[in-house]
């Protein structure tokens, strides 16, 4: 499956959870629901997974997680916040930098339409 596709079931499972729920919850809510609705797609879902980074040939752990990669393709990460900043992006970018991934998927749920708390980010599309 592409990337585009995922995408786009990704993009409706949200409005969908979105127009059940509203605004206003926890950003782990949103995660759980959307895994599941990603899971009953039968789509392979990873979280929070664990990004390494490697400085000199040395392989560091210093925190980072991904809220979601799907199908090993596009990264999610989900916000609840007021307004989504740059340092939002940014991070996400360095998300797909450091997999080596191409999509990734900025999705903020504390919006009253979600369509306007979407922000597709990519690398070296």
């Amino acid at each position: 499956m592409h990337e585009n596709e995922i995408s786009g079931i990704i993009v409706d499972k949200c409005y969908h959870i979105h127009k059940e729920l509203g605004p206003g919850l926890f950003e782990s809510v949103y995660e759980e629901i959307l895994v599941y609705e990603l899971n009953k797609e039968e789509l392979s879902v990873e979280r929070q997974k664990s990004l390494p980074v490697i400085w000199e040939n040395k392989k560091l752990e210093v925190g980072f997680r991904t809220d979601l990669i799907v199908e090993k393709k596009v990264i999610n990460e989900l916000k609840s916040v007021e307004n989504l900043t740059p340092v939002h992006s940014k991070q996400l970018l360095t998300y797909l930098r450091l997999t080596g991934l191409k999509l990734g998927l900025l999705i903020n749920f504390n919006v009253p339409l979600i369509k306007d708390g979407i922000k597709r980010i990519v690398n070296k599309l």
